[in-house]
């Protein structure tokens, strides 16, 4: 399990690394625009300039994975990132989530690996 949450841990890097930085650098020819609300929100986030702070977060996560330091800051970062891409699959662009779910299951691999960092967030009550 070590190795594969390692190696989850690796390609989460340099997916979100790859990523980010077309988010920044725009390397990828873009898509067409999506039709109906997909498109809409896409072209929402990208006037409000919202794509910015997420590719630093993104980046930022990124290289905490490549490097094997605060992973867990790492994981805390990139969660919501993901719920986000998950949501806006599900309910926007349903044919193509699979690179959403295949980023989350690597995500949750790491999680399991680093997750005496959260163990406190799972207490019912802060003992003292």
């Amino acid at each position: 399990m070590k190795i594969a949450a390692t190696i989850a841990r690796y390609l989460l890097g340099v997916i979100f690394l790859f990523f980010g930085s077309n988010s920044l650098l725009h390397f990828i020819t873009p898509p067409p625009q999506q039709p109906g609300n997909a498109g809409v929100f896409l072209q929402v986030l990208m006037d409000a300039h919202y794509f910015f702070p997420v590719s630093m977060v993104m980046l930022i996560s990124a290289a905490l994975f490549l490097a094997n330091r605060y992973v867990a800051l790492g994981l805390t970062l990139l969660g919501p990132v993901l719920v986000n891409i998950l949501l806006f699959h599900l309910l926007m662009a349903p044919g193509s989530i699979w690179l959403g779910l295949f980023a989350t299951l690597l995500w949750l691999l790491v999680f399991w690996q680093h997750r005496a960092a959260f163990a406190g967030l799972f207490r019912a009550r802060l003992e003292v």
